[in-house]
């Protein structure tokens, strides 16, 4: 069991500290604690709290990779299938959650919305799984909300804290998300092998993944028209208010109006149908005061936006609602043509669904594709 192996793991790592901390002080190795996918506490979750059909969940907190690529605290959920596991160990899902919010009490280890009914089917298949809440969403600092980087370690080394604390698990793995989580999945497909060499990547699966915001950026200014989507205004707070934290240089506040600063101070402490409310009949032109027009800015938002459209070294799927109201289907039309034309392994899949909804429609292609990743 999970609660067994974690004081041993929190053993090793505080007598591996203090090893170093008593080291000559020109070695200037980096402490173990910074080290990605290194564990600092494991407790056992409640088990409301588990996936349904789950025999074992633990909530961790693990040391990840931030904005800037610094080390920052990420926490998540171990959950096991029941059975013995197989030769080689328990292959591994690390699943991506879609938008709860970016204060510390939407985490979905805190809510307990972590064990999703939907991954009891991915439990069912013989998968254990990992599930991350994201760097600073229920850990020190602001979750830079849609920072796919950032998403994408948090995804990359829930893996290898699991793996820290429960022997059972096998190296390899595979990235699954949804609408936030599906930009995390893609971003996640895009450096998963050169980030952690030691693990057996195998692929991801994505759907209603969010791209070609950073398109729209230099859009954005007093008069933004209202847009026929759900959920607009919260999620573009969301990503001010994270990339405010992350890049204080840039003086984020200078654009905002006062209705702006008083909705990013609600995107701190608010989750989402909190958001959605407060926002209802806010526009993102009332927001700004002017076009988000600096090149430093736009440049950043780029950088936390983009899904890549090359370097995908492992197969992909891609899945996307047609009318999906949160992510519209053009931006996902899209991001497919890019990766077709630069001959990605990206299998594109349309559902006639919503947002929430195409998850579920893409299930039984979802499921045989992971199964063929994971071979026989």
């Amino acid at each position: 069991m999970i609660r067994l192996r974690l004081g041993q793991a929190l053993m090793v790592t505080a007598l591996v500290a203090a090893v170093v901390a008593t080291a000559p002080a020109h070695a200037q190795q980096p402490t173990p604690a910074a080290a990605p996918g290194t564990v600092t506490a494991a407790t056992p979750l409640p088990p409301s709290f588990w996936i349904p059909g789950a025999v074992d969940g633990s909530k961790l907190t693990y040391w990840s990779t931030g904005p800037l690529n610094r080390p920052a605290l990420s926490t998540g959920a171990v959950f096991l299938p029941p059975g013995d596991p197989p030769a080689g160990g328990w292959p591994v899902i690390s699943w991506a959650h879609g938008t709860v919010g970016i204060a510390d009490k939407c985490a979905p280890t805190v809510t307990g919305t972590v064990g999703s009914p939907y991954l009891t089917h991915w439990l069912s298949q013989g998968y254990a799984i990992v599930a991350t809440d994201y760097v600073g969403l229920g850990t020190t600092g602001i979750h830079p909300y849609l920072d796919g980087p950032s998403e994408a370690h948090s995804v990359v080394d829930m893996v290898r804290a699991a793996r820290a604390v429960e022997p059972s698990l096998s190296s390899r793995w595979v990235a699954l998300g949804q609408s936030q989580g599906g930009q995390s999945a893609m971003a996640t497909a895009a450096i998963a092998t050169r980030y952690a060499p030691e693990l057996d990547y195998r692929g991801a699966v994505a759907t209603g993944a969010p791209s070609n915001l950073e398109n729209l950026a230099p859009l954005v200014g007093p008069g933004f028209p209202r847009l026929p989507l759900t959920g607009s205004t919260v999620f573009v707070s969301y990503i001010l208010a994270g990339l405010r934290a992350a890049r204080p240089d840039l003086d984020i506040d200078r654009y905002l109006t006062p209705r702006g600063i008083d909705a990013l101070a609600r995107a701190e402490t608010d989750c989402y149908e909190e958001m959605a409310t407060d926002l209802d009949d806010v526009t993102i032109g009332d927001l700004v005061n002017r076009p988000l027009d600096d090149p430093a800015v736009l440049a950043a938002a780029r950088g936390m936006l983009e899904i890549p459209t090359t370097g995908y070294d492992r197969p992909v799927f891609l899945g996307q609602g047609l009318t999906d109201e949160m992510v519209p289907a053009p931006l996902a039309l899209k991001l497919a043509a890019e990766l077709a034309a630069n001959r990605q392994p990206v299998t594109f899949r349309t559902y006639p669904t919503g947002h929430i909804e195409t998850m579920r429609a893409a299930l039984p292609e979802s499921l045989s594709f992971v199964r063929n990743l994971f071979g026989p």
